[in-house]
């Protein structure tokens, strides 16, 4: 999996950049107040950028740029989108110039992340987050992209949306939500598709309480494997009285472990009054001894918790996904495996 070098790469990658590239090092809120993105219709111009890895297959720009035009949007793409540096699709300086440049632009009104993958924690110190509070829009990815949310939100309050990507799968579920969220601008209910196929019992997309209780707070969160990786850095947001989501994709049991913990010593998890745990696709031990798993890791650092939570929503590496406005107010309801937008996230 290339996130796993996400891990390997971060410090030696920051400790390479010229100093001539910390723009918004000076700009950090570290309680800044909620910023609403401003709203985008069909007709309205959108950017592709790829701020992480690189795609191997040049077919996929042509896929998810068709994909958007279907939407009904316009697409300009990001003049580094199709570069590559190793496994990055550009230098940092290539990729956090799009990023950049792409929220400077008034005629681009949302930003759509083509794909994660690994990278984007590197470009963190490029990022002109003044810029970007100057001029709020919606910035839409996942997987690797946490990096993205969790700074900007950390740095400026913006609200982004952990979803598709645009290389991703844009079935009837993804539009549909897509849709409601951007162009009717409705108050979503997060609430999993669940479809009976020939067994006697429904068991896809099937929610597990943890902790019973219903709990309203801000939602942040993302990708498990990312989002630890900016603890200690200025780039992780303030989870006080917040509702925490997570998923991952290929990690064995004992990294999940590591990483929870990780979350425990830094003071995430005593902060938060909610929990959401999406899937852990691919997520098996390999052998050894013997392996916790997920279900004892989430009864380990959890359930002593005592907050609402509940595990297997429709969030992480699968075909159809939520799309969470990373930031917002949200009730959750750990019983019914729900939770529902309590304000507008939108400027008026």
């Amino acid at each position: 999996m290339d996130k796993r070098i996400f891990l390997k790469t971060l410090g030696l990658g920051l400790g390479s950049l010229p100093l001539v590239s910390f723009i918004g090092e000076n700009t950090n809120e570290p309680n800044a107040k909620t910023l609403l993105p401003k709203a985008f219709q069909k007709g309205d111009t959108v950017g592709l950028i790829s701020p992480s890895a690189a795609t191997a297959e040049r077919i996929q720009f042509q896929f998810a740029q068709e994909a958007l035009e279907a939407l009904g949007l316009h697409v300009k793409l990001g003049d580094n989108l199709k570069n590559r540096r190793g496994h990055l699709a550009g230098t940092d300086n290539e990729r956090a110039a799009d990023l950049n440049g792409m929220f400077s632009d008034k005629e681009v009104k949302a930003i759509i992340c083509i794909r994660g993958g690994s990278g984007a924690a590197r470009i963190l110190p490029l990022i002109d987050f003044s810029l970007i509070k100057k001029n709020p829009k919606p910035l839409i990815g996942y997987s690797d992209i946490t990096a993205l949310h969790n700074a900007i939100h950390a740095k400026t309050g913006l609200i982004t949306f952990h979803g598709p990507n645009g290389s991703g799968s844009w079935n009837s579920f993804n539009v549909k939500q897509f849709e409601d969220m951007f162009f009717k601008e409705e108050q979503i209910l997060f609430e999993n598709e669940q479809i009976k196929g020939d067994d006697l019992v429904i068991k896809q997309n099937r929610i597990q309480t943890i902790t019973s209780g219903k709990v309203s707070g801000k939602i942040l969160g993302g990708n498990l494997t990312v989002l630890t990786a900016l603890s200690g850095t200025p780039y992780l947001p303030d989870f006080k009285n917040s509702i925490l989501f997570l998923e991952d994709v290929g990690e064995e049991p004992y990294k999940l472990d590591r990483m929870f913990s990780t979350l425990k010593l830094n003071g995430t998890l005593n902060k938060i009054k909610g929990f959401i745990f999406g899937q852990c696709s691919d997520c098996n031990p390999s052998g050894g001894y013997g392996s916790l798993t997920l279900d004892d890791i989430l009864d380990d650092y959890i359930l002593p918790l005592g907050i609402p939570a509940y595990k297997g929503a429709m969030i992480g590496h699968l075909s159809k996904q939520f799309i969470i406005p990373v930031g917002a107010e949200v009730e959750m309801d750990a019983d019914r495996g729900i939770f529902t937008l309590q304000k507008t996230i939108f400027q008026k």
